[in-house]
């Protein structure tokens, strides 16, 4: 069938994909006050994804007929997972005390078991939710959900790619995801302006709080350096390096499976792109552990971060704004999801004291990932952002194990 898109060349997209992020992202800093109180109501990243769904709902590209989701998920998503999980420094987590990282398991486990309880209760009410089949199944598009609220959009697209979720099911839960996320973020940052009192009220012990903030401007003020060309270069070597090497091994490991564990295929066992996405992680993991991580003053997040937003528009343009008048039982699953996750997260708060800036950012660490957890983190004061960056990035590293465990739970409810 012929392309009768406007446009069908992958450069020119590509182009007009990032021209779209970088308006976004200059309007989004600007200082000008309308712009400020229009960011303050709509988010940066739901225009990342939205605007090139333009392109798409109106017939100027076909993305059906676009290579550049295969191109970013396949080279750009193995590499921003890598450039995320090796700065992850697991030594200042625990330097944290127990309550932070707890609360961030706790918010992970609320995404992990609330998401299959969603389903089932929802279920319960329209039974259509459950029993489907095919790429567009409900259970399906829920894997992607999970994967953005534990890790992010890179591990929400492994959970598309590793699930088969179909392109339909996906526009309506990208939005599904977007819009009750940011209504949560909401909430929480009307919490942190009531900190204090809350706090207070709750007997929180918050003395570490303070011992925080003098850490985190000390491990900036050492680390944090301007890059040099040398240093993108190594950062762009070890990203795309490891990646090389992820194809190369799932193009190993898959038909290994494929030949001799025919039964391992309902666990993901027999796609490359899984192998590729645990591969990546791993390494990236292991590199933490070493020099490479100092690769983090030098901005390898960001470099990683700047490929996540590629990898996000090319996701967007294969929406149709038109699904979201399809998705309202969709939304109800999503709202009783974080509604689990919300009671889960404020009732364990309050059993071990821990300050609501640890529930606030372990949540929206999961939730929100690196985009939005130093906004929160932020809130409470303005050195504590990069400790919400901190925690994302822990988001990043078990988000395509914990979002896949959800996805094997949903398959077996819907």
């Amino acid at each position: 069938m012929e392309n009768t898109a406007l446009i069908t060349n992958d450069a020119t997209i590509l182009g007009i994909l990032a021209l779209m992020l970088g308006a976004v992202f200059y309007t989004a800093n600007s200082p000008k006050p309308g712009w400020q109180k229009f960011y303050a109501v709509v988010p940066a990243v739901l225009l990342c994804y939205f605007l090139p769904s333009l392109l798409n709902t109106f017939g100027i590209i076909d993305a059906k007929e676009s290579n550049l989701y295969y191109v970013t998920s396949r080279f750009l998503l193995p590499t921003c997972l890598v450039l995320l999980t090796l700065s992850v420094d697991l030594k200042a987590i625990a330097g944290l005390g127990w309550r932070a990282p707890f609360m961030f398991a706790i918010g992970t486990v609320g995404i992990v078991v609330g998401g299959p309880v969603a389903l089932m209760l929802v279920g319960a009410i329209n039974p259509d939710l459950l029993g489907g089949q095919g790429p567009d199944a409900v259970w399906r598009g829920l894997t992607t959900v999970a994967g953005s609220w534990i890790g992010g959009g890179a591990n929400q697209a492994a959970m598309k790619e590793i699930y088969g979720v179909g392109d339909d099911i996906f526009s309506a839960m990208i939005t599904v995801d977007v819009i009750v996320a940011n209504l949560w973020m909401a909430v929480l940052l009307i919490m942190s302006a009531n900190a204090k009192q809350l706090d207070a009220k709750a007997g929180a012990d918050t003395r570490a709080i303070a011992e925080l903030q003098e850490k985190v401007e000390s491990f900036q003020e050492k680390h944090t350096k301007v890059p040099a060309l040398p240093d993108v270069m190594v950062i762009l070597a070890v990203g795309l390096g490891v990646t090389g090497f992820a194809h190369l091994f799932a193009d190993t490991v898959t038909p290994f499976f494929v030949e001799n564990y025919p039964d391992l295929d309902r666990l993901s066992f027999h796609s490359k792109f899984f192998w590729m996405i645990v591969f990546a992680t791993s390494v990236g993991i292991a590199l933490s552990f070493t020099k490479a991580r100092n690769l983090e003053g030098v901005g390898a997040s960001k470099v990683g971060s700047a490929m996540l937003y590629l990898l996000i528009a090319s996701i967007g343009m294969k929406m149709d704004v038109t699904m979201i008048t399809e998705a309202p039982w969709y939304f109800a699953v999503g709202a009783v999801w974080m509604l689990i996750h919300a009671l889960l997260m404020l009732l364990v708060a309050r059993l071990i004291k821990a300050p609501l800036f640890f529930m606030a950012v372990g949540s929206q660490a999961n939730v929100g990932g690196a985009a939005s957890a130093p906004i929160v983190a932020s809130a409470f004061h303005p050195s504590l952002a990069p400790v919400g960056v901190l925690l994302a990035v822990l988001g990043y590293t078990v988000g395509t194990f914990a979002a896949w465990l959800c996805g094997q739970i949903l398959q077996t409810i819907g």
